[in-house]
């Protein structure tokens, strides 16, 4: 009876392999045979004063040390709006760069036309890809940003950096108010911001404020993302602005306005000027501004600030991270893996160390952190919010997203300055954004 068990397990262990299929190109690998010699790449990016510098070193570096004549010149073209419209006459066509920095919804415009590779196959390659090992030393939220749901999850870019949205805080003022650290609940956040907006900072005379909100769809996202909701449902592939986790961020917003604890941010760069000159308690912007805030207060009203995640209903953070990726508009195979070790070597957890103190952003790659020691002594806000990076979640990698944000705020503005109901102005703002997704998907070229 035993060894008839066996025989039986057996038989059903091969039948199960031989109906086993194996994806197209599992097979093998269709970059092995490919050479990426001696090709001369133009890399498109925003950058400059100091990140042009430090990233023409990393290009230069390469450009020396890599053993296949690869040369990248690397090119200055503007803002991402900038780079957006030049992208968008050349697509298709030879001046198209073989390297450009992209935020998620312009690579998916891009796609629409199927202008860009997917880099699937290139990081899986067992000649030229990256192992399980490297793989799983990104952080996981940056690397699944680039893996696009509506294209048959394709991979069109891959994050050389990121920034994260961070709560920004007076520690002295909150010491004086009886707070030992920052809110982690809803509800302590809103009795602490309406106690502040009461109680004047010792350093810092005239009105205080205990929150400023700027109107804009990042900040709606983050909010979202701290009362357990997601701005966009990935199964069914539509937006989902309407969900109970946005609702209840909003109109707990909406509560902190009506109740005098909150205002809105009044100019660009106002709330930075109201943190550093002791009028504001706490401020929602991007971790990449930490400079700028240490400048601005040091400057200001010189006391000690730092940053946290901000209050949450859900068991651990929620981090709304962003940025911009690199992707590759599509040319030849040997420009493709060309571009794709220079990619390689510019994710690389050494390069990414560098590139990460000299640009102010957070390396992708988590193995970074063992080369950032000093750097961590000496910015320790930054270190703070790096050990937030495991609780990351993006927002939605879908083409026209510019569209659906520009929405966002509107009904930000409509809810917050004009107390409208929260839940009708949410369903009507995700109705609106699903028709504009609608529309954008219609460019998609037909495919059998």
């Amino acid at each position: 009876m035993p060894h008839r068990i066996v025989l039986s397990l057996t038989a059903a262990i091969a039948l199960a392999l031989s109906l086993i299929v194996i994806p197209a190109g599992a097979q093998s690998d269709p970059w092995a045979e490919v050479d990426p010699s001696n090709q001369t790449l133009v890399f498109w990016h925003n950058h400059t004063r100091n990140r042009q510098d430090a990233l023409q070193a990393i290009v230069q570096t390469f450009n020396e040390s890599n053993p296949y004549g690869i040369t990248v010149t690397q090119e200055t073209q503007g803002s991402y709006a900038d780079i957006f419209r030049k992208m968008l006459g050349l697509l298709g066509t030879p001046e198209v760069p073989d390297l450009v920095v992209a935020y998620q919804n312009q690579a998916a415009t891009y796609q629409l036309r199927d202008a860009l590779v997917d880099m699937t196959s290139l990081l899986h390659s067992p000649k030229w890809g990256l192992s399980a090992e490297e793989q799983a030393d990104f952080f996981p939220a940056f690397f699944r940003q680039d893996i696009f749901p509506l294209f048959d999850n394709a991979r069109l870019g891959l994050a050389p950096n990121r920034s994260m949205e961070v709560l920004y805080y007076n520690r002295d003022w909150l010491a004086e108010l009886g707070y030992d650290e920052p809110p982690r609940t809803p509800e302590t956040f809103k009795a602490v911001a309406c106690k502040a907006a009461q109680t004047p900072f010792s350093k810092a005379g005239g009105s205080t404020m205990g929150y400023q909100l700027s109107l804009d769809a990042s900040r709606l996202a983050s909010w979202t993302f701290a009362f357990g909701g997601d701005i966009f449902d990935y199964e069914t592939r539509l937006y989902s602005y309407d969900s109970d986790g946005a609702q209840q961020a909003m109109a707990f917003l909406q509560g902190l306005y009506t109740e005098g604890c909150a205002r809105p941010v009044g100019e660009r760069g106002g709330a930075l000027v109201d943190f550093s000159t002791g009028r504001l308690l706490f401020t929602s912007a991007s971790s990449s501004g930490l400079p700028f805030f240490k400048a601005a207060v040091d400057a200001g009203a010189k006391f000690d600030w730092s940053v946290a995640p901000l209050p949450h209903t859900t068991p651990t953070p929620v981090m709304n991270v962003y940025g911009a990726s690199v992707s590759m508009p599509k040319s030849t195979p040997e420009r493709e893996l060309a571009t794709w070790l220079f990619i390689r070597y510019f994710t690389s957890p050494e390069v990414q160390a560098g590139w990460g103190q000299a640009a102010n952003y957070f390396p992708v790659r988590q193995s970074a952190a063992q080369l950032l020691d000093d750097y961590f002594q000496h910015h320790s806000a930054y270190k703070t919010a790096f050990d937030l990076l495991q609780y990351g979640r993006h927002e939605p990698p879908v083409p026209g997203y510019d569209f659906a944000r520009a929405m966002a705020e509107e009904a930000m503005a409509a809810i917050f300055a004009q107390g409208r109901e929260v839940e009708k102005t949410l369903t009507k703002l995700n109705r609106d954004a699903n028709v504009s997704l609608r529309e954008q998907m219609e460019f998609l070229p037909s495919t059998e």
